[in-house]
């Protein structure tokens, strides 16, 4: 049997979307984490798991926290208050579980995975005093795994909204829900998922929090907290091409406002790269392409990402426009 969330005319209303940058920690840190080579994500993959590994965040609380399959913490998703809230805005909220939260859902995760590790009870014990370390962790990771590629996973989940928000203007919030994913089906009222258990009202708070993902794989992932609105986060549309090599840009046009090797260097910035890397890539000099990278940023052109003993640098959602309407 399906399970059933039943809808009244109040949580009809309370329906909304949220880009959730904690829903990306937790289903790339598990793709990541699960070893394998993934049709989709694997230059992603390819790019971020030496990094990882490198920076010991696959041995430490995140690895605890998020294990490869089965149940994650629902204390590492509170429930976002807006639309798009930023990292800190999510983390400020991890940090303010209450103990009480915190210790059910390590609970839980025991009675699933089994015995807690040394961090985790330490954890149990004292949720407020090691909340800020898992936190610290989460930053890191976000840095980098997720920040640099933050513009290109963004614009694909906005894009996502943007098509739901259509089809609830042309058809209604039921065809919404009933095209939102194949294990998905509305009607009588009621929102019905294959293959998941313990979804009711009864486990549910009002309303319905939908968070598209660029991590979460084939399936529908659920949080249940009442009070808090039930979340469902579902693939976004559009993942298939988040990693493929874009058309070339017409650079003169550009090149005539920011200068040629400001510009080279943005359209090699493709994937994100540090400045010695970039150095060998283009023939200019490293002090050069430091120079050059430094008025990028100042002009919110690049974003730059700790890595370990050197920086990243990638392309912010500006650069991204400029380019697109360079391009074929």
């Amino acid at each position: 049997m399906p399970a059933e969330l039943a809808f009244s005319a109040t949580d009809l209303a309370l329906v909304r979307f949220a880009v959730s940058p904690m829903w990306e920690v937790g289903t790339s840190y598990r793709l990541l984490a699960s070893g394998a080579a993934h049709p989709v994500h694997q230059p992603w993959i390819q790019q971020v798991r030496p990094r990882v590994a490198a920076a010991g965040l696959d041995r430490g609380w995140l690895a605890e926290l998020v294990p490869r399959s089965g149940y994650v913490a629902d204390f590492l998703n509170p429930a976002p208050a807006g639309p798009a809230p930023t990292l800190a805005q999510e983390l400020a909220g991890i940090r303010a579980a209450p103990a009480s939260r915190v210790r059910q859902d390590l609970e839980r995760l025991a009675d699933e995975q089994g015995p807690l590790g040394t961090r985790l009870q330490a954890l149990h014990a004292s949720p407020r005093d090691r909340l800020a370390r898992v936190t610290e962790e989460i930053e890191a990771y976000w840095e980098l795994a997720i920040a640099p590629y933050w513009a290109r996973i963004r614009a694909v989940l906005d894009a996502d909204v943007f098509h739901r928000a259509r089809q609830v203007a042309e058809h209604g919030t039921g065809h919404l829900l009933n095209e939102l994913h194949p294990s998905a089906s509305w009607d009588d009222n009621a929102l019905r998922i294959a293959r998941r258990r313990a979804l009711s009202r009864q486990s549910a708070g009002d309303g319905l929090l939908l968070i598209p993902s660029a991590f979460t794989g084939p399936h529908l992932l659920t949080r249940l907290t009442p009070p808090e609105p039930p979340q469902l986060a579902y693939p976004a549309r559009g993942i298939g091409a988040l990693w493929e090599s874009r058309p070339a840009p017409r650079t003169d046009a550009i090149a005539a406002v920011l200068g040629r090797s400001r510009t080279r260097l943005l359209t090699e910035l493709d994937s994100p790269a540090s400045t010695t890397e970039l150095a060998r890539r283009t023939g200019l000099s490293t002090a050069g392409v430091s120079q050059y990278l430094t008025a990028l940023r100042d002009a919110g052109l690049v974003s730059a990402h700790r890595a370990g003993r050197s920086v990243l640098y990638a392309r912010t959602s500006v650069a991204e426009a400029v380019l697109s309407a360079a391009r074929p």
